[in-house]
């Protein structure tokens, strides 16, 4: 098959690698930059916990001291990742924003201390409010923006105009939103449309049905591995 992926690097890269050994002939469109924001106002607690929704929020959290403080992620790529840069305790909550916040509810009953939530400037979800209805406070920090590009590569222009690519793979809202929007500036709305699209959520898959896109399909689960289920 021949795929469109339109993560950010590095993951877009890792992840076109992934294809490319199960034999898939892979085009890459990073659509979205993340940029760090300089010098982020975290303050220095004391925090019940940290919460983390992707990965790009990473090297803010090692930046933090948090001695004996949980951190809980969204999902088992973020876990590594935090991991693999010497982060101790670490839990997964497997899944979406619900499950995240559902994690940190269990496992923090009765606590006081706002839980310490590094996130991006938009974000999918509301993992605030989940967490006020059980009680739990939030402290909100932007630690990094993504920026979309405003224009498709040539090889992808030409390849969507020909009907020369069997699917593309969305990872999140923002990323099917920029993908959307680069489309409609090389006039190629109705092609975006008819391409088959391989979605990680729901919330990612609304985004694309919201424009009329009939061929819009869900992984079973949120993690990469059941995304590469659907091809």
């Amino acid at each position: 098959m021949r795929l469109l992926v339109t993560r950010p690097d590095p993951d877009g890269a890792r992840t076109a690698a992934a294809l490319r050994e199960r034999g898939h002939d892979v085009l890459v469109a990073p659509l979205l930059g993340i940029v760090p924001v300089a010098d982020p106002a975290i303050g220095e607690g004391p925090w019940a916990a940290v919460a983390v929704t992707s990965a790009n929020a990473i090297p803010a959290l090692v930046s933090l001291p948090r001695s004996g403080v949980p951190v809980f992620t969204v999902g088992g790529k973020t876990a590594k990742a935090a991991r693999a840069e010497g982060v101790a305790d670490v839990r997964s909550a497997d899944g979406d924003v619900h499950a995240l916040a559902e994690t940190i509810a269990a496992a923090l009953p009765g606590a006081t201390d706002p839980v310490l939530y590094l996130a991006g400037e938009e974000r999918a979800g509301d993992l605030e409010g989940l967490l006020a209805g059980h009680g739990l406070s939030v402290k909100t920090v932007v630690v990094y923006r993504a920026v979309a590009q405003t224009r498709l590569p040539d090889a992808v222009r030409a390849a969507l105009e020909a009907h020369e690519i069997d699917a593309v793979l969305h990872y999140s809202r923002r990323t099917a939103e920029a993908f959307l929007s680069a489309c409609i500036v090389d006039s190629l709305d109705g092609a975006a449309r008819a391409v088959r699209h391989l979605c990680l959520s729901p919330q990612v898959a609304a985004a694309l049905r919201d424009t009329g896109a009939q061929d819009v399909h869900v992984a079973a689960h949120p993690d990469e591995a059941n995304l590469f289920a659907l091809l």
